[in-house]
């Protein structure tokens, strides 16, 4: 929400009269760059919403503030004149609840729409477009925080693991709700991890493929005659896992890259498992690289279906701190923690190899990908504890 600052009002003084940490406000106002507001200057309030209120008679700013369930001290920034019954007021209120919805089709469409609606509320969340996919969507980057360790967490990387975009979306939100209502999220006290910590999170690594499995081929040609022919003539693209050229994104990274394109069944382009004709050949791919490589992540976590399993360890490469953390994982949510596969070329193999950090793989819920909506509670509230463990743990 936007208010108008009063000649010699700070951002210090709305910290404490809208009961809201200082970093907040003044990552939600990067154009404020003086102490004191000048008269009529627009400033952002993180976490609240526009409410137009008809002032009834005998209306205070005290009944006002108990009926909408506001900090009555907010209403010193908006009501500077005697209340006149039957007058609207526009107050500010708190959002105290998610807003947006994770259970149902994700596609990239639902991605943006969502993004737009936080990024409104929230306005010191950052978001960056790191490349586009085939098809010209905007990869997106989130940022939160402003904390020295960045962590990084990515879902979609499959097309039919969609599910994945909507779990971390809405994990981002009710960090959001957590940290500008002063609450703990799951005894995680999330406005301290926003000062230590800096969250990046790529949603949807192939949003082409997403909305290849949930709306089907794309009006565009080639690629229509494409995904159709790669698919066997089939319209049924649920267990489609490649991005809209049929290379597997998740095969595609220099980590014995060559391994796989040797073993893997599929030697041309294909719903699954193709790993390309050369490692990083695909922009979905290059953009993640890139981003890596640009910022300094502690760790990362990359999330799948399915499986109720976590791949922590590659090549013997992986830190020894990793596998506390991994039991912790564990603990959390009862997945399983597995140290190697025989498998290679992706994103976690790839960093764990190059950096020597802590590389995730999770592989949410259990069952036959995609995993119905109806799962949704139960992965989500199984995933909570690995979403703040990485966050809090050193």
């Amino acid at each position: 929400m936007q208010i108008l600052a009063c000649k010699g009002d700070t951002l210090s003084l709305y910290s404490e009269r809208f009961d809201l940490p200082h970093a907040l406000l003044v990552d939600s106002n990067p154009h404020v760059t003086h102490d004191v507001l000048q008269e009529g200057e627009e400033i952002y309030l993180p976490g609240y919403e526009a409410h137009v209120y008809k002032v009834k008679k005998g209306d205070t700013r005290e009944t006002i503030a108990r009926e909408l369930d506001t900090p009555v001290d907010a209403l010193t920034s908006i009501i500077r004149s005697p209340l006149t019954a039957g007058e609207e007021i526009v107050v500010p209120v708190r959002v105290k609840k998610a807003v947006i919805n994770g259970q149902k089709n994700y596609d990239f469409t639902a991605l943006m729409n969502d993004l737009q609606t936080l990024l409104k509320l929230y306005p010191f969340l950052r978001m960056y477009e790191i490349g586009k996919s085939v098809l010209g969507k905007p990869l997106v980057e989130i940022q939160i925080g402003r904390g020295s360790k960045h962590v990084h967490m990515n879902g979609s990387f499959h097309a039919n693991e969609w599910i994945t975009t909507a779990v971390i979306m809405t994990f981002l939100n009710d960090y959001l709700c957590a940290l500008t209502n002063g609450k703990k999220l799951k005894g995680a006290n999330v406005r301290s991890i926003y000062e230590r910590v800096t969250l990046s999170i790529v949603p949807m690594v192939n949003p082409d493929g997403v909305d290849l499995v949930l709306n089907g081929p794309p009006p565009m040609e080639p690629y229509r005659s494409d995904v159709v022919s790669m698919n066997g003539g089939s319209n049924d693209f649920s267990q489609w896992k490649a991005n809209i050229r049929g290379i597997d994104l998740n095969n595609q990274f220099p980590a014995k890259w060559e391994v796989e394109k040797e073993r893997k069944i599929p030697k041309e382009p294909a719903p699954r498992d193709f790993p390309g004709f050369s490692p990083l050949s695909e922009p979905e791919t290059v953009a993640m690289a890139q981003l890596t490589k640009e910022r300094d992540f502690v760790k990362v976590l990359a999330f799948h279906t399915q499986g109720k399993e976590i791949y922590w360890g590659y090549e013997q490469l992986e830190p020894k701190e990793a596998e506390k953390e991994v039991n912790e994982f564990a603990r959390q949510s009862g997945y399983a923690p597995v140290r190697y596969i025989d498998s290679h070329a992706g994103y976690r193999d790839w960093f764990i190899q190059e950096w020597k950090r802590r590389g995730y793989t999770i592989e949410l819920g259990e069952g036959v990908n995609p995993l119905p909506l109806e799962q949704f509670p139960d992965i989500y509230e199984d995933s909570l504890g690995i979403f703040l463990t990485a966050l809090q743990m050193e």
